[in-house]
């Protein structure tokens, strides 16, 4: 219920707010786009911290740049498995972590 709540405040954020900040964030994908993954796929705790520390790190003082989401564990297994059905894809990373990569195509 929590988490619904947060993500339809970001989908208001994304939809209505941003349009202030002229596609000023330094990261891809935006730091709403991040945030918004997180909450999707984490706990709820691991994704308040990696949003904090995501903000916290957009501004001047650091570079910027391509930062995905990190996956905690795999939940989620799809049942067909074609192109424009797959969500996001998962980039294995170290330590059984996977990035998350958003599917353009993905018809959901």
């Amino acid at each position: 219920m929590f988490r619904k709540f947060l993500l339809m405040m970001l989908a208001f954020y994304q939809r209505y707010i941003t349009l202030l900040g002229f596609g000023s964030c330094r990261y891809y994908p935006t730091c709403s786009e991040y945030a918004k993954i997180n909450f999707q796929n984490n706990s709820l705790l691991s994704a308040f911290y990696n949003t904090s520390t995501r903000i916290l790190t957009c501004n001047q003082l650091f570079a910027g740049g391509i930062d995905y989401p990190l996956l905690d564990k795999l939940c989620h297994r799809p049942k067909k498995l074609d192109v424009d059905s797959i969500k996001y894809w998962l980039v294995p990373n170290k330590k059984n972590k996977y990035f998350i990569i958003k599917n353009f195509s993905y018809k959901g």
